[in-house]
């Protein structure tokens, strides 16, 4: 039998940015003047009081600071982050590099979701759901996705923790007898079923799509724009013939296009990847491109 020609969908969660119908106060700094007096001439009780009342000018400052909105002419990166906080969108997370998504940003996220899956089921894909853990030996074999993750990948080595006199440890009677990677994408697992569920031509093409989180550790996040976990949608399409599979794939750019400008009011352009940018093992890599409105 002829190998499939396989193609990977995906989209991670768009972006809008939305001005404000009213200007809000710019962000300046506040300037608290001390006393006339040097402070080797105050004294010890009036030096104390002194302070304090800083202090309490200060808090007041940073408090109304953080219910402003910053000018995005003055600091577009600060415009961002003061927007998705005033929408109520995310709250910062214990874990660092991750966010929580609150209602207002989950209602965004769902009516996305929702607009999308119907897109992707008209095309003839089906839903389905694949481990959040997945096997070291799996992207060794792919030694292109080795080369595009290795360093993004959050590693699972024991199964159990134990306590002693410093807290909690990993058990070093329970290591695993090979290590799993928390997904930074899925199709090598996906890929593995694949050769399980295509035996002929008659069982193509074959069209699966994901619904998920994937982890990749991120040195710098942003919320919405990259974080170290963050959900997504993956694609997964097995063809006869290579032309089916870039018909399928130009199929799916022009829907992922037409999703983000109409449903999220985004205007984006389509075209190919870079060779340096393509995805870790692809022949080619579809995208969309949005400009930022700060360049």
């Amino acid at each position: 039998m002829r190998r499939a020609v396989v193609t990977m969908l995906s989209l991670r969660a768009a972006r809008a940015f939305l001005r404000p119908a009213v200007r809000a106060p710019l962000r300046r700094s506040v300037q608290v003047w001390s006393a006339t007096e040097s402070p080797q001439q105050q004294k010890p009780k009036k030096k104390k009081q002194q302070q304090k009342k800083q202090q309490k000018v200060q808090k007041g400052a940073a408090t109304q600071a953080s219910d402003s909105i910053c000018s995005a002419s003055e600091d577009f990166s600060q415009w961002y982050s003061d927007v998705i906080r005033q929408a109520d969108m995310v709250d910062s997370s214990p874990v660092k590099g991750c966010m929580v998504i609150k209602p207002w940003g989950m209602a965004v996220w769902d009516g996305l979701k929702d607009s999308l899956d119907k897109k992707i089921k008209k095309s003839g894909a089906q839903n389905a759901y694949f481990p959040l853990l997945i096997p070291r030996s799996f992207l060794s074999k792919e030694a292109e996705h080795v080369d595009g993750f290795a360093k993004e990948c959050a590693v699972v080595t024991h199964h159990r923790l134990k306590g002693d006199e410093n807290g909690l440890i990993p058990d070093p009677d329970a290591e695993l007898d090979e290590p799993l990677i928390i997904r930074p994408t899925s199709e090598t697992i996906i890929w593995h079923m694949f050769q399980k569920w295509i035996s002929s031509h008659r069982d193509l093409p074959l069209k699966i799509n994901q619904w998920a989180n994937v982890v990749r550790w991120e040195m710098r996040t942003r919320p919405f724009l990259r974080s170290s976990e963050f959900l997504w949608q993956e694609g997964h399409t097995a063809h006869a013939t290579s032309a089916e599979a870039i018909a399928t794939a130009e199929e799916m750019l022009d829907v992922y296009a037409d999703v983000v400008e109409n449903v999220l009011a985004v205007p984006v352009v389509k075209g190919k990847k870079s060779a340096i940018e393509r995805f870790a093992g692809a022949d080619e890599t579809y995208t969309i491109e949005a400009l930022m409105p700060n360049g």
